[in-house]
């Protein structure tokens, strides 16, 4: 006999009341709970066998575990064995997230496209076997290993996977999987969780690496329970604007490797092509002699690139002074604003002022901050920036020029592309040998203490 119960989710952070509540005593949002319908046996309640039916696994000492080194399988690209830390460790969880129509589901198939040698099961719940064929007709390469299923059980998924032995398994995506032991529609809390969980311990028991798609909300985190990021060994997701080519792929969360790592595709015709070099592709695409613009040397984890900042400054037409920002926090460069009249004499409270970071990227690295200004200020005289020139600075409330970290690897990228000058803090502890060496990558170092010597040697 099976007793019937209903129990309430939260839909953002996945925790479970007995009851219905206005606001989720987890995470605090209102209106998230959702009544779903569980299904128990009775009689068959969790718990240790009696004596003599214990049948689970011996604890070891961990002297007594032995290890060698972890064999990591290749997908093919450059970039994803990159950010995985070397390859894709057996018996792990991965999963993708991103926005409908990123390239999730390009760059989950181009895997078995691109290794022919890696038996693949690919397991689609949104898409028909044909339609996976004309998808995979338009990337290329050779599916002869790749076994397409279009399935949702997640039963019936771990059966064939079992059947047919292969060496990765993907699935795309989580939100459409459902399990027979969970009475509630596919993609709620539950069976989203219940499903990641059964997939775990396939990967686990048999060794076999998963991939698992997940689509994110419309506030940014990947939709489903919260503990579905804490199941899986490695979170990686994908950033950036659909209206545009450039995808960052960046890791959040890894097991077995560093989470300082990002990826950058481009959406081509024939799928996501790798960026090996994307301070080439971010720097200024325009004609010279524009005001309003300034390249920042930034660092995103332990990749450093070159990102084009585009300012303009105008006189409010409609009273109120706008301040809008894209891709940069409009709360710091409110900050950077008022530093600029309060310490530097800018009277910028009457003027509309709009700031872009070039190619629909996110920038969060304090370095921007002096580039930033830089264009802020190139925009209001209209006068136009070198455009052999970059900035490394951090600006504080003060006005000073604060040092940023690795600044020699900033310093040798603006070097590799090509800039003649790069403008750094004067506080910045750079060794002579460091400087001896930089010297010899033909860019010229300029230190600056505050905004008045920017000007200076701007101008």
């Amino acid at each position: 006999m099976v007793k019937v119960k209903t129990a309430w989710f939260c839909t953002s952070c996945g925790n479970e009341s007995a009851k219905w509540l206005g606001r989720c005593p987890s995470c605090g949002e209102w209106n998230t709970l959702q009544e779903e319908v569980i299904s128990r046996e009775t009689g068959s309640k969790g718990g240790s066998p009696g004596i003599g039916g214990y049948s689970g696994r011996k604890a070891v000492s961990l002297s007594e575990i032995s290890f060698n080194k972890e064999n990591r399988i290749s997908l093919g690209s450059n970039e994803l064995d990159r950010i995985l830390g070397g390859g894709l460790v057996e018996g792990s969880m991965v999963l993708i997230g991103g926005e409908p129509g990123i390239g999730k589901s390009t760059l989950s198939l181009q895997i078995p496209l691109k290794s022919p040698t890696l038996r693949t099961l690919y397991v689609s719940g949104e898409e028909s076997p044909r339609q996976i064929k004309l998808r995979a007709q338009r990337l290329g390469g050779q599916g002869d290993n790749c076994l397409i299923l279009s399935e949702t059980l997640v039963e019936n998924i771990i059966a064939s996977a079992r059947e047919n032995n292969p060496s990765l398994v993907i699935v795309d995506s989580i939100q459409t999987m459902f399990t027979n032991t969970i009475e509630s529609s596919p993609g709620s809390v539950s069976q989203v969780r219940e499903s990641a969980v059964m997939l775990l311990k396939y990967a686990k028991e048999s060794g076999v690496p998963v991939i698992i798609i997940g689509h994110i909300t419309k506030e940014g985190a990947i939709a489903g329970p919260k503990v579905l990021e804490h199941i899986v060994d490695v979170v990686l997701q994908f950033e950036g604007d659909t209206r545009h080519s450039y995808r960052i792929l960046r890791s959040i969360k890894n097991r077995f490797g560093s989470t300082a790592e990002l990826a950058i595709f481009e959406m081509l015709n024939n799928g996501m092509r790798e960026v090996d070099n994307p301070s080439e592709m971010l720097i200024p695409m325009h004609e010279e002699n524009l005001s309003g613009i300034a390249v920042a040397a930034t660092l995103d984890g332990t990749r450093p690139f070159l990102i084009e900042t585009q300012a303009l400054v105008s006189t409010a037409a409609y009273g109120i002074p706008q301040r809008s920002a894209t891709g940069f926090d409009p709360r710091r460069m409110n900050m950077l604003l008022a530093v600029l009249e309060k310490r530097a004499g800018f009277k910028l409270s009457a003027k509309d002022v709009f700031l872009n970071m070039a190619g629909g990227l996110r920038v969060s690295d304090p370095a921007c901050d002096l580039a930033v200004v830089a264009a802020i200020l190139s925009s209001n005289f209209d006068l136009p920036v070198p455009g052999n020139c970059c900035f490394a600075a951090e600006v504080g409330l003060s006005g000073e020029i604060r040092p940023v970290s690795q600044i020699e690897r900033r310093i040798m990228e603006a070097g590799k592309i090509g800039f003649s000058t790069i403008f750094i803090s004067g506080f910045s502890k750079l060794a002579k040998e460091n400087r001896n060496d930089l010297l010899k990558c033909t860019i010229e170092v300029k230190e600056i203490r505050n905004i008045a010597s920017l000007i200076k040697m701007l101008r």
